[in-house]
């Protein structure tokens, strides 16, 4: 048995050397044109279509700070929810004042939620949720095939890469 593993690393080594020893191949001069024309092409992009690690600084900031607002009316108003907005209002004051009627559209849209959270039947949400990932899992297969059928075919006879 040791004899059968000489011979396969003495394979490997010579077809190792074998193809270390191969000339390079050059790349078509069509895919160094794409390469050079597809950089051009997202160098030219405005700011706000490339990723959020290109913006300028204060786009950036904008950003982040509408995104930290949302999640303070979303808590905010998920808490109003439970507590009740009068007396969120006795602790909140000038700042529930600003932000009263984006807390009432919140408010609404939790005690809803509540109330349809409380009259489903709990078997109707987990066959829901067992629907929805089934769903997405064939939403992702869909997307796996297409890609393979549109993106990943081998090219054709006389076809340029």
């Amino acid at each position: 048995m040791s004899k059968r593993t000489e011979s396969e690393e003495r394979l490997e080594q010579l077809l190792g050397q074998g193809l270390r020893d191969l000339p390079l191949r050059r790349a078509p001069d069509s895919l160094e044109s794409r390469v050079f024309s597809e950089l051009a092409r997202r160098e030219s992009l405005p700011w706000w279509r490339r990723s959020f690690a290109h913006w300028p600084m204060a786009p950036r900031a904008v950003f982040v700070s509408i995104c930290v607002a949302l999640v303070v009316l979303t808590l905010l108003g998920g808490l109003s929810a439970f507590v009740g907005i009068g007396s969120l209002n006795e602790f909140g004051g000038l700042l529930l004042s600003l932000v009263h009627p984006a807390l009432v559209v919140a408010a609404s849209a939790g005690g809803l939620a509540a109330l349809l959270v409380r009259v489903i039947p709990p078997l109707w949400l987990y066959g829901g949720m067992a629907v929805g990932a089934m769903l997405y899992v064939v939403l992702f297969g869909l997307g796996a095939a297409a890609y393979r059928t549109l993106y990943l075919r081998p090219p054709k006879a006389g076809e340029s890469l």
